[in-house]
């Protein structure tokens, strides 16, 4: 991904699973961060570190989801790894040196599970987005995501 987006002033890697109720009721929000952001030459990637994911539910989970982003698979969690991502979703944005920026939640909808706000108070994502393509360190460069536990995720 990163030599298919080399030319991008960033890339974002979107950690999801088609199983992830969190993860799903997310999709809303990245339709809109790929809209304002994609436009501007950002990299959209969603990732899938579930290894019980497969290619067939993969795209059949895109579609339903109407996610306008790649799409690839990390059974062995090597983007999981380098993005240090923990749970499903969650984001990592890497400037177009290849530096981590950022990865966290996408905004603090969600307090822990079980507690969901009507509204996001902080778009964490929008916000490191912003940062990276004005050419500035990102204020929070990360900040704690509530979903799936990556590493409850087995072959």
């Amino acid at each position: 991904p990163f030599l298919a987006a080399e030319q991008a002033p960033a890339i974002v890697f979107l950690f999801t699973s088609v199983e992830c109720p969190i993860s799903n009721r997310y999709a809303p929000a990245v339709q809109r961060l790929h809209a304002s952001f994609a436009a501007r030459g950002v990299a959209f990637w969603m990732v899938y570190p579930n290894p019980s994911d497969q290619p067939e539910a993969i795209r059949a989970h895109l579609k339903a989801f109407s996610y306008p982003a790649h799409a690839l698979r990390d059974p062995n969690h090597v983007l999981v790894a380098m993005s240090r991502a923990t749970v499903t979703p969650e984001a990592a944005v890497f400037s177009r040196g290849g530096t981590l920026a950022y990865h966290g939640r996408i905004d603090d909808r969600y307090v822990h599970i079980g507690l969901e706000r009507p509204a996001p108070t902080v778009h964490d994502l929008a916000d490191a987005l912003t940062a990276t393509l004005a050419g500035a360190p990102v204020r929070e460069a990360t900040a704690p995501a509530v979903g799936c536990y990556i590493a409850d995720f087995v072959p």
